[in-house]
């Protein structure tokens, strides 16, 4: 729980963000919560409530948090090499709480120290509770906070995202994914309709990461 506490200092102005946002789309402050709660994945909410529509496309919002998500296969695929102290039942329940957050700290843990079911819990049970309830007080907030932008309120997503990617910085192996990743993502976002740069970043970004690992292989080879 220490652990996680910055980040969930971080994550709650996002939530309400995402609740004030939820508010303007018609959504009430339960309905709101119940989003948070069953999807806990902050950046496919964002998403589906910039399409929402009324009546919901529910084949377009599923398929753009698909899209969203699709990186939790590269991270669960990670992570899932350090979970030798969860059984096959704990690791399923795990993987309903994976968020960016949690898999970062999960993964910094696993560096240092063993990963247990109980550290896990303690860093998703604050984190989820954060979300869920910032997000109901977001939408009952809504007309209230007005626009999250003009309080800077919309800064604290990117704001989360660089500070995880420093952790893991490993010099300029790590910048030329980066950019490779928001190239990619850039220019598919200006020429290409929907959400397709989520997955375009994270194909250049993987792209690179392997031609680099199998550059440093061939030359640590005697």
């Amino acid at each position: 729980m220490r652990a996680i506490s910055p980040l969930i200092a971080a994550v709650i102005p996002i939530g309400l963000v995402f609740g004030a946002v939820a508010a303007t789309k018609g959504l009430t402050p339960a309905e709101a919560g119940l989003m948070s709660a069953l999807v806990f994945a902050g950046g496919s909410q964002f998403v589906a409530m910039d399409i929402w529509t009324h009546p919901a496309s529910w084949a377009g919002v599923g398929f753009a948090a698909l899209l969203v998500n699709i990186r939790h296969v590269l991270m669960s695929a990670s992570l899932g090499t350090k979970m030798g102290e969860f059984g096959p039942r704990a690791q399923y329940v795990a993987m309903l709480f994976l968020a960016d957050e949690i898999w970062a700290m999960a993964e910094f843990r696993a560096g240092a120290a063993r990963l247990t079911p109980c550290w896990f819990a303690g860093l998703v049970a604050p984190f989820y509770l954060a979300w869920v309830f910032s997000g109901i007080a977001g939408a009952a907030l809504g007309a209230f906070l007005g626009d999250p932008v003009t309080l800077g309120l919309d800064f604290a997503f990117p704001a989360v995202f660089i500070v995880l990617i420093m952790g893991f910085w490993k010099g300029p192996e790590t910048g030329a994914v980066l950019i490779a990743s928001g190239a990619a993502a850039v220019l598919t976002q200006h020429f290409v309709p929907g959400v397709w740069y989520i997955a375009a970043g994270a194909v250049a970004g993987l792209l690179v990461a392997v031609v680099s690992g199998s550059r440093r292989d061939v030359e640590a080879m005697p």
